[in-house]
């Protein structure tokens, strides 16, 4: 694979099944270069074999589908192009023409249906007046200043919080199949009516199974020293949110709420984060069932061994009392039964990371990304899995793709290190590019990986491990590092290349690099102050000086001090920054200017400390992207990252395929 294929890059969103379970519509969307933007389509994926899948609609970008309980309309959310605000959108579920039913200023983000077909529930923030063009037309360096007193006020990829907070609203859902207006004028949008007004940002909302209420996620407004978020309750005809009773032992973070079918029961997805309320370090996520009607809830799920926060992840429902999640495991991703009372059952695993389900009409769909493809849709038929797509055919045929090659190595006293080799064709030697993931409570998985296909078809050997701190190995695994970075994570991880080196007389243990971002970058840069025997290193977007993180990240407030600790002597005994005079690598520093995660000045600084010591170094700065630049950046500046990677890689360590640029004559 190589830059120039990221186009060939197809994502495929959750399914909707059609209430009859005759059909799922998914979504399908690519990097375009044209357009530098993300575009896509809906799509619909007949469970009948004689029938072929299709594209349904032609929009700039059309995603998020979900078919009415009634099945009569499809709704789902469409961008007009690439400055254009996402609107909510209907169209009769059996063809015809969309129909634009929201005109939100800073667009939608989710949406629900009621029980009753008739409504929609949605989130969209809510600017103050006279911010982002609510008012006059005032630019964004003419607007007030901003007053701010409170730790969260911000969040990456979003800006400021506080001043347009995400709130909820209902609309209507008009007669899709009655005369049009034929007058001048265009049609009026139905009224959106807003439900909430809280200070926090709402997230999550779906209607209650009578279809009487919303329930809803939000962090309580008076909090602001903790990471506590509540389930909340708001009559669908307005009134004051009322906090359901969780029954829980101490602070909780919620990420979503459902109830069942039946109406008896609501599941939901919460951490503990302790007693402080921020507590969070290795906090695997955990399904609670409790009655609807109060009672004490109860773990569907094991707070020590599994994590149902797979990225992306929604409670999805089968039957009247059922959930299905997915659980984060090993490098995979699992689908998960859970009753309310009882009756559990694994449903997906094995060498591949669900990232959707949905269950209607006797029918569950699966989407799933394994080896070989980015994204696909099966259907589950005798608990065996029915694929009903290929939408990786093209890049399988046009860019040559490496099954990675699960390897365990055993680091001290034996701890087992599990990760991956994506070894390039040829017989090598190859020079060996030592990967590390963020988090660094994450996880490398199996699915088909980008960089590891460009960096292998350029010639290199690509290690990729989850050491301890990573997520989907068990609570203990994740917290071995709470208070102790760069001890066994950075022992784990060169336990893991020693072991493939050992194992594979094909890698080149004398030409050898080492890469990651944020956490990745922070291991990078730790273990280049600590080993001198790599030709170069790449830091990316990196949390690299804890001290100035503090105040500058949108996480900074806490992060450091839950990870570190807070004892000066500590927090210094773990920043790459502080060790900064011991490295002899050649690095190159990659960052973002609108990171608000590990801010530019992150990368900036540590790039000035190195030269100052008289290291090589380069800085290659993104504008306008944030901390999401490698997975969801423009496409354009995705290409380029990696054209620059590789050029650095060919200069410190040439190959074959990505030879040393020839010197001026």
């Amino acid at each position: 694979m190589k830059p120039e294929h990221l186009p060939l890059l197809n994502s495929v969103s959750s399914p909707a099944v059609h209430p009859d379970g005759s059909r799922a519509v998914v979504s399908v969307t690519r990097p375009d270069f044209n357009a530098d933007s993300y575009v896509g389509q809906l799509w619909n994926i007949p469970l009948n074999q004689e029938q072929l899948p299709r594209r349904i609609t032609r929009g700039f970008r059309d995603t998020a589908p979900a078919f009415s309980p009634d099945g009569l309309v499809l709704a789902f959310l469409r961008t007009g192009g690439p400055s254009s605000k996402t609107q909510l959108v209907v169209v009769e579920a059996g063809g015809g023409e969309p129909q634009v039913i929201t005109c939100r200023l800073l667009g939608v983000e989710s949406f629900a249906w009621s029980p009753d077909s008739h409504r929609i529930v949605f989130s969209s923030r809510e600017p103050d007046a006279g911010r982002y063009g609510s008012g006059a037309a005032i630019t964004a360096e003419a607007e007030e200043p901003r007053l701010i007193s409170s730790y969260q006020y911000r969040l990456n990829g979003v800006g400021y919080t506080r001043d347009k907070p995400q709130q909820l609203f209902i609309v209507d859902v008009p007669e899709l199949g009655g005369e049009p207006q034929t007058a001048p004028a265009a049609p009026p949008l139905p009224a959106a009516r807003q439900l909430t007004s809280l200070a926090t940002d709402t997230g999550s909302g779906v209607f209650s199974a009578d279809g009487s209420a919303v329930y809803f996620v939000a962090a309580p407004p008076e909090n602001d020293d903790d990471l506590a978020t509540l389930i909340y309750s708001v009559p669908v005809n307005g009134g004051d949110p009322v906090p359901v009773d969780q029954g829980a032992a101490a602070p909780q973070s919620v990420t979503e709420v459902r109830q069942s079918r039946d109406g008896k029961w609501l599941f939901y997805i919460a951490r503990d984060l302790g007693s402080s309320g921020r507590d969070f370090v290795a906090r695997n996520a955990v399904l609670y069932c409790v009655a609807a009607d109060g009672g004490v809830p109860v773990a569907l799920t094991d707070p020590d061994l599994m994590d149902v926060a797979a990225p992306g992840a929604r409670i999805e429902l089968r039957g009247p009392d059922r959930a299905l999640v997915l659980n984060v495991a090993q490098g995979t991703v699992e689908l998960l039964e859970l009753g309310a009372t009882g009756g559990h059952a694994l449903l997906v695993h094995g060498d591949k990371v669900v990232t959707g389900a949905a269950w209607a009409g006797g029918s569950l769909l699966v989407v799933f990304s394994d080896p070989s493809t980015h994204g696909d849709v099966a259907v589950l038929d005798d608990a065996q899995l029915r694929l009903l797509t290929d939408f990786s055919a093209i890049l399988r045929t046009q860019a040559d793709i490496v099954v990675p090659q699960e390897l365990a190595v055993e680091a001290s006293e034996g701890y087992p290190v599990h990760g991956w080799l994506v070894r390039p064709a040829g017989k090598g030697p190859h020079p060996v590019l030592l990967n590390i993931h963020g988090g660094p409570f994450t996880q490398f998985t199996v699915a088909l990986f980008d960089e590891a296909q460009v960096y292998a078809a350029a010639g290199y050997a690509v290690l990729m491990c989850n050491p301890r701190g990573s997520a989907g190995y068990g609570r203990e695994h994740g917290l071995a590092i709470k208070g102790r970075f760069g001890t066994d994570d950075m022992e784990d991880v060169l336990a893991f290349l020693d072991g493939a080196l050992a194992k594979f007389p094909a890698l080149d243990a004398g030409r050898l690099g080492i890469m990651g971002g944020s956490y990745g970058g922070y291991l990078t840069a730790w273990t280049i102050a600590h080993h001198h025997r790599f030709k170069g290193a790449i830091v990316e977007r990196g949390f690299l000086d804890p001290v100035s993180f503090e105040g500058s990240a949108d996480i900074g407030w806490y992060f450091g001090g839950e990870y570190l600790g807070s004892s000066a002597v500590d927090v210094a005994a773990q920043s790459p920054f502080e060790h900064v005079g011991n490295v002899q690598t050649p690095t190159l520093v990659i960052h973002s200017e609108n990171d608000l995660r590990c801010p530019l000045e992150q990368g900036q600084r540590y790039f000035t400390a190195l030269k100052r010591h008289g290291v090589e170094a380069q800085l290659l700065v993104f504008p306008g992207e944030d901390h999401e630049l490698s997975r969801s950046g423009r496409p354009q500046h995705r290409r380029q990252r990696y054209e620059h990677i590789l050029r650095w890689w060919a200069r410190i360590l040439p190959t074959g395929a990505n030879p040393a640029a020839a010197p001026p004559e």
